[in-house]
């Protein structure tokens, strides 16, 4: 298995997530949250994007709203809502478990390998 298809599978498996953190700062529409995801290095385009925003809006984890402007037609502003900042709270929890086991894996490993 080569690196890069790991590393892919690793970005998609914390998208969802990571839309959630970046919305946390504020609205955004989705072509700042694209910016701000290529920004981080997790490359994502708009074909993959508006999926998952529409499964978020779905569980009533994002809302929307529609917002004139000055460069083109209306833009699609979302936002978190209640329950989108609960269950962010709980992907917290969830991240900080995860990165725990993991390095407690990682230190076993290389107290093994001290041996």
């Amino acid at each position: 298995m080569k690196a890069e298809n790991a590393k892919a599978q690793m970005r998609k498996g914390i998208l969802e997530y990571c839309i959630l953190l970046i919305l946390e700062r504020g609205d955004a529409y989705a072509t700042d949250i694209i910016h701000q995801l290529k920004e981080a290095q997790l490359i994502v385009v708009e074909g993959t994007l508006y999926p998952l925003l529409t499964r978020q809006k779905n569980a009533g984890l994002l809302s929307y709203r529609w917002e004139e402007s000055t460069q083109g037609p209306p833009r699609k502003y979302y936002a978190l809502t209640e329950e989108g900042k609960e269950f962010l709270k709980e992907l917290d929890v969830a991240w900080q478990e995860l990165g725990n086991a993991i390095q407690d894996i990682r230190n076993n490993s290389l107290e093994k390998t001290k041996s």
